[in-house]
């Protein structure tokens, strides 16, 4: 039976994203005629959804929250952002400017990644690998047991029009650490430096990446402070695809709008190749 000549082109493609269980399910629908249709709509759309959340138990255990511990301090476990394993399971990426502010070495202050569920949450000491602060990305080692590495995929295949998810900790841990998953509409893929609108606002660091702009990922959704370091992820085969960066990128790409909402940016994961590349003989 030639399915294709059956089907939409739009439900054909769709169909055809569809694991090949789901597809023999749907087998009897597409053979029936035209008015059976809004049955395999309403398959497909079940389906799709269903495919995220299956893929959520695979995603969620690499996501961590990142942020500082202090011994002597209150509270002692400060979490400022999102980060997520790669590689081996010890090393986490997350936002460079989660990190800026200079720990204090005299009360012990270490950067900390943090793991658990709910109020059960545990503090593993995490030491700063590398960092690309002209991107925003920062790579840490964690000791302890390996964490479930998320796999890297490759963003040049990354389409503009795609619905992927992003993971993370919008709020930090007000309500305990539960990873919160939104999704996000690819809604473009830009150069960071956008050119502004009088030279009274040109300052440093416009001008420093007026020089070597480099791309960034524009997401139809809202992300928040806590959610910078999120890893933005394929709902089809969970590779990471890029790295929210709600505030950094912010400021630079909308220096002439007013608190927008509705859109946020990500880091392209080919930085994150990039950085690791780098960060290899550190590693070694």
């Amino acid at each position: 039976m030639n399915r294709k000549s059956l089907l939409p082109p739009g439900l054909y493609r769709i169909y055809m994203l569809l694991p090949v269980h789901v597809r023999r399910l749907t087998g009897r629908l597409i053979s029936k005629p035209r008015t059976s249709w809004l049955p395999l709509v309403l398959v497909l759309a079940t389906s799709a959804h269903a495919d995220v959340a299956d893929m959520l138990p695979g995603i969620k255990p690499g996501v961590v929250g990142v942020g500082t511990f202090n011994p002597s301090g209150s509270p002692r476990a400060n979490l400022h952002g999102t980060g997520f394993a790669v590689l081996d399971g010890r090393y986490v990426v997350s936002c460079a400017h989660i990190f800026a502010k200079p720990l204090n070495s005299e009360k012990k202050e270490t950067h900390a990644v943090f793991i658990g569920r709910d109020r059960q949450i545990t503090v593993r000491p995490a030491k700063m690998v590398a960092t690309d602060r002209s991107r925003d990305l920062a790579l840490l080692k964690i000791e302890g047991e390996p964490l479930p590495a998320l796999k890297l995929g490759d963003a040049g295949l990354a389409r503009e029009g795609w619905q992927l998810y992003f993971t993370g900790y919008p709020i930090g841990s007000v309500l305990g650490l539960n990873p919160s998953t939104h999704r996000a509409g690819l809604a473009a893929i830009i150069p960071i430096f956008t050119p502004v609108a009088a030279a009274s606002q040109l300052n440093a660091r416009t001008l420093k990446q007026a020089k070597a702009p480099y791309e960034v990922y524009e997401l139809d959704a809202i992300a928040y402070p806590g959610n910078s370091g999120s890893p933005v992820w394929h709902p089809d085969t969970g590779e990471v695809l890029g790295v929210v960066n709600s505030v950094y990128v912010k400021g630079a790409k909308e220096a002439a709008l007013s608190a927008p909402s509705g859109i946020s940016y990500a880091i392209p994961v080919k930085y994150v190749h990039q950085l690791l590349e780098q960060a290899l003989p550190a590693m070694q």
